[in-house]
């Protein structure tokens, strides 16, 4: 037995399509449906976007911002692993261009960096923004080369001195705590006590 969407799933549609601003007569003239205005019989869409609330102060500006977050000044990549560069011939130059070409990357609007993920057999110039240690180690090992962006070799930038560590230096210093001012002073002091013997 069949049921009845079975059977008029089949069936084309015969219904025709409205055909509004066509006269008075037509039962869908001067304003086409669309009621007498408001929002919604004004030209534009949507004519209600996500969040607005009628005018009302909307609630993701009603809430209070607490604390402070570094996420907008985070450096976003393009990541790329290594197993994705077999696709290459040997000796090719993998840049971002060759990256974009082979649809490893999107576009070019964020720096690529290259993760050790998976083996790599082709012996490749890389040139890219940054990379892990692993990827520079496969890349190396199978014969390439990692560069930079400008086609020099890739050198890892130096650690950060911990800033906790520079204030207990700071701490165990002997002049720690004191002021400039009492630090000139003691040192004007010694200079005179050193100066006085001479003078006699």
């Amino acid at each position: 037995m069949s049921m009845i969407h079975q059977i008029t799933g089949t069936v084309p549609r015969y219904k025709r399509r409205t055909r509004k601003g066509r006269g008075e007569s037509s039962g869908h003239g001067k304003t086409c449906g669309r009621g007498t205005k408001g929002a919604k019989a004004r030209q534009g869409k949507p004519y209600w976007k996500p969040g607005h609330e009628g005018g009302q102060t909307p609630l993701h500006r009603r809430l209070p911002t607490r604390g402070f977050s570094n996420d907008n000044f985070r450096t976003r990549w393009h990541i790329v692993n290594v197993r994705d560069l077999g696709r290459f011939p040997d000796d090719a130059v993998v840049d971002s261009a060759a990256l974009i070409a082979a649809g490893l990357v999107p576009d070019d609007k964020c720096p690529v960096k290259v993760l050790g993920d998976g083996p790599l057999q082709r012996r490749l110039t890389v040139q890219v923004a940054s990379y892990s240690r692993s990827a520079v180690r496969k890349i190396e090992l199978a014969g390439g080369v990692a560069q930079n962006t400008s086609g020099q070799a890739f050198a890892f930038p130096k650690p950060r001195r911990p800033v906790v560590k520079a204030r207990e230096e700071q701490a165990r210093s002997p002049k720690a705590g004191k002021s400039g001012k009492v630090a000139a002073a003691e040192a004007q002091a010694t200079t005179a006590e050193s100066e006085a013997p001479a003078a006699n």
